[in-house]
Order: structure tokens, then sequence, then C-alpha cells
């Protein structure tokens, strides 16, 4: 049953983003979804600086950054990563300026938004190989901004929580150290989703089993996902660092955070699950009005300054 708060965020969003969207060409999807989010987005916290600015990649292309951080620098210790969902296919910097300056405003980290490449112009492991590139770049000091503080945070939703997962696993799988801590918010871990959600969630409201399968083949197309790239399909869970995965109720994807987190309490690792109930996928635009999104978000919060000690 969804939360009352949570019926009133669904009939809002249909009023402007239909549920048929994923149907429409990518430009039509990339201009509707750009205008939703936009008209999501209160005004920012005040008391935040804001700095634009993008990493050279190893291949010679733009990676588009935005830094938001307390412009009196109480609190600044840590660094977050932020990865935004979409698909793969849509989402920009500004897309989820909402949740990234609040962040900043909330935790007195570091966030950087990262504007990694979309499908289908840039399919699998475009999205992956940039962000993986600006991890390196974070732990080794050489992204496009100064004072960053050295302990670095990943934080993603929807497909971005797979990113965040994805770029723990590669960089361990590496031996290389640095990330200390993942937050993956109502993720897409596998090919397909985990049950029972992939089943009895298959039509929930804000994204249904159809979208989910739509993003993927226009991200991985032909290719073959690697098991890097898809969490759940890991051969093993073992090393990771700290992570949160959050499921929604009302999400074909909810399952897939459950599983991972098993997984990784299974392998010895340390694992934090917390599903929200009477929630749908994407419901962080409702920060301002939902209160079970704002416990999602305090746990987020709570999360990242836990670690961060």
């Amino acid at each position: 049953m969804l939360e009352a708060e949570m019926t009133e965020f669904v009939r809002r969003t249909y009023e402007m983003y239909p549920p048929d969207a994923a149907t429409m060409t990518i430009a039509g999807q990339r201009r509707l979804y750009d205008n939703y989010a936009k008209a999501f987005t209160p005004a920012l916290p005040d008391g935040l600086s804001i700095e634009t600015a993008a990493l050279y990649s190893a291949a010679g292309h733009r990676i588009p950054l935005r830094r938001y951080r307390k412009t009196n620098g109480v609190g600044q210790a840590g660094t977050v990563l932020y990865f935004h969902g979409g698909g793969f296919v849509l989402g920009s910097l500004d897309s989820h300026e909402a949740i990234t300056a609040r962040l900043a405003a909330d935790t007195g980290m570091h966030v950087i938004a990262v504007d990694y490449r979309l499908a289908p112009e840039h399919p699998a492991p475009a999205a992956h190989e940039d962000c993986v590139e600006v991890t390196l770049a974070a732990i080794n000091g050489t992204l496009p901004f100064s004072g960053l503080p050295a302990k670095l945070q990943l934080v993603g939703d929807s497909a971005g929580g797979n990113l965040t997962a994805s770029v723990a696993a590669i960089l361990r799988d590496r031996g290389i150290t640095g990330v200390a801590g993942v937050v993956a918010i109502y993720p897409a871990l596998a090919r397909e989703p985990e049950l029972p959600a992939r089943e009895t969630e298959a039509n929930a409201p804000m994204l249904s089993l159809t979208d989910v399968r739509a993003y993927r083949d226009l991200y991985w197309q032909d290719r073959e996902p690697h098991p890097q790239m898809t969490p759940l399909a890991a051969t093993h869970f073992g090393g990771l660092p700290p992570t949160l995965a959050i499921g929604v109720e009302h999400d074909p994807l909810r399952d897939d955070a459950r599983v991972y987190i098993e997984r990784i309490k299974a392998a010895g690792g340390e694992g934090h699950l917390w599903i929200g109930a009477g929630l749908v996928h994407g419901c962080l635009r409702a920060l301002g009005t939902s209160p079970g999104v704002k416990k999602l978000y305090q746990t987020v919060c709570e999360f990242l300054t836990r670690v961060q000690v």
C-alpha cells in the first residue's frame, strides 16, 4: 500500500511524466525528464559553494563534474561522488541537484555530481568506465577541484546505484583501496530483477518491469553484461567497503538491494539494508513532502557520517 504522500507524488509525476514515457524517442524522453526534474527541484540550500568543471578521460572525452560544499567549511571532512539515476539513458548534472546539494548542506561533505556518458549513443560499458575513472582520480587526488577531503564515499540511485556497487567491485578486484563506503539507492544490480519483486511489483508506479528491461537493452544492446557491472552476478562478495543498499516496497528492483546485502554479509562483509515501506522508485524527489522519504534520506546521511568518522 502506498504511503498517502507517495500517492500524491505519483499523481503529480504522471501529470508531467506519463507512465509510457519509455516508449518516446530518446530526445523526447530527455526533454521530458529534464523538465520533470526541474519542476521537482526546490530552491537550493543557502550557504553552498557550487563549482562546475570537467575531468578529461584517458580516451580524451570530457566528464563534466559539479562540486557542492559549504562555504563556511564546517564539517567538511569527506568527499562523496554521486552517480545519478536515469536508466543509463537519462539524467545530467542538473537532474539530481535537489539531492546532491542537500547532501552537501546536511552532511558538510564535498559532494561531486558525475555526468557520465549516456546510452544509446554510448553503450556499455561507457558509464561504468567513466565512473571508475572519476573514482580513481578522486583517490589519486587528480580531480579538477582543490581542497577535497581524502576520505571518499560513493552514492547513487537506480542506475547510479548499480554504478556505485560496480565501481566498488572493480576497484576491489584491481587491489585498489580508497573507497570508505558505498550507498546504493533502489539499485538495479542484475540482468533481471530479483524475485519476488520482479513479479509482484512488475507493474509498480514510477518504474515497471517493462521499463527496467527497455533501459537495460538501450545500455547493454548486444553486449553480454560483465559480472562486475551486474554486481549480483559476481562469484564472490568479500572485500567490499561498508555498504548500505536501499530498496523501496513498490519497485520491481526492490529485492536486488536485499539479495546484495545478504550476500555481502554472508561473505563476512559489512552490509546494511533499509526497505522503505509504502515508497516507490524515484521517490527521493518527494523528500520535501514524504515522511518515508525523509527516513530514507536520514538513513543515508547517518551512514555517510558514521562511515566518515
